[in-house]
């Protein structure tokens, strides 16, 4: 059985680390035999040692930073993996190369310069793996391993909790609130969206400007604030249309949530979501940066329930084929047999 070190420094939240959060686990469930080194975070550790697995914690500061790669050097010393596992650039810096084969994984169009020093990268899409190989990467070692979302089912979250009627169109948005995402885009279509109600799942340092636009456009009354939220599937259960409308999106892990839990998705065709959609089967894309082709889209599914339908099969269908745990987990393992030395 191969060994694993896995390596994150990670923010307090986001996309990568509610994957990295969701990938250790289900190692652990398929037999994998690992170690974590991750930023101290209490609530993290926690749910990784309430797993089962055995976590360190480093600083993983800046260049004054000495401690942190001694303490990963430490840990292969002691655990003497096959692999190690390097979660993004800051993480691959202070991981050294060694007897074991190190590999970094990547989720954006990341400098390279970061990881001349890695045996080999992963992408978590196809178009980040064209990427490596087009910025002089050796092709035989850029691969590309997709993300895999938790299809588990909750029950929905009462609408009344946030005060939205039962009886409205409800939108859904998940991310940072960042200029990437979009969702201004999204607050300027909602004005063309009758009725609908929308629920925006994340922080980010755009809250304000946001919440002055939706006052600006007359639709504060129908847009709720929702913060980082946990129960994503409660969300997505309560929901009518999940909408993705990012001008920057490499990989677009909301689609796949949307897929996973039956929900329409509509989509601003960035990178990831164009590479994922298959339009008008797996779900709608729209121009970027178009508010009005965006609520037109909107309005078509609020308006046509059996193509919506169609649609939610469709993604389902998409998901299952590719984007489970289980398919995930045995690429990652098939993988680890291949590049280990």
């Amino acid at each position: 059985m191969r060994k694993l070190l896995q390596v994150i420094a990670g923010a307090a939240v986001g996309g990568a680390e509610e994957f990295f959060m969701r990938l250790a686990p289900a190692f652990s469930r398929a037999g994998v035999d690992q170690r974590l080194v991750i930023r101290e975070h209490a609530e993290r550790r926690y749910r990784l040692e309430n797993a089962g697995i055995e976590v360190t914690e480093a600083r993983f500061g800046g260049i004054l930073d000495f401690a942190t790669k001694p303490a990963i050097k430490r840990e292969i010393d002691q655990f003497a993996p096959d692999l190690v596992l390097a979660w993004m650039s800051r993480a691959a810096r202070f991981c050294p190369a060694g007897d074991h084969t190190l590999v970094a994984r990547l989720g954006g169009y990341y400098d390279l310069k970061y990881y001349r020093h890695c045996d080999h990268l992963i992408g978590n899409t196809a178009d980040i793996q064209r990427y490596l190989i087009d910025q002089g990467w050796p092709e035989d070692r850029a691969w590309y391993i997709p993300n895999f979302v938790d299809g588990e089912r909750m029950d929905a979250i009462e609408r009344s909790q946030l005060d939205t009627p039962m009886d409205a169109p409800l939108l859904l948005v998940l991310g940072r609130l960042h200029e990437n995402k979009a969702f201004d885009v999204l607050i300027e279509a909602l004005s063309n969206i009758p009725n609908a109600f929308l629920w925006i799942a994340g922080d980010g340092p755009l809250e304000q400007s946001l919440r002055e636009q939706a006052v600006q456009s007359g639709v504060e009354e129908r847009v709720r604030f929702l913060g980082w939220r946990q129960d994503i599937a409660a969300l997505l259960a309560a929901a009518d249309i999940l909408v993705c409308p990012s001008r920057h999106e490499p990989l677009g892990n909301v689609v796949i949530e949307g897929w996973a839990h039956n929900v329409p998705v509509v989509a601003a065709e960035s990178a990831g979501p164009r590479a994922l959609i298959q339009h008008e089967e797996t779900g709608l894309l729209v121009p970027i940066d178009d508010s009005k082709t965006l609520a037109e889209a909107i309005n078509r599914l609020l308006s046509d329930a059996s193509f919506a339908e169609n649609l939610v099969t469709g993604g389902f269908t998409a998901y299952e084929a590719a984007f489970t745990e289980a398919e995930v987990v045995r690429q990652y393992q098939e993988f680890f047999e291949k590049v280990t030395r």
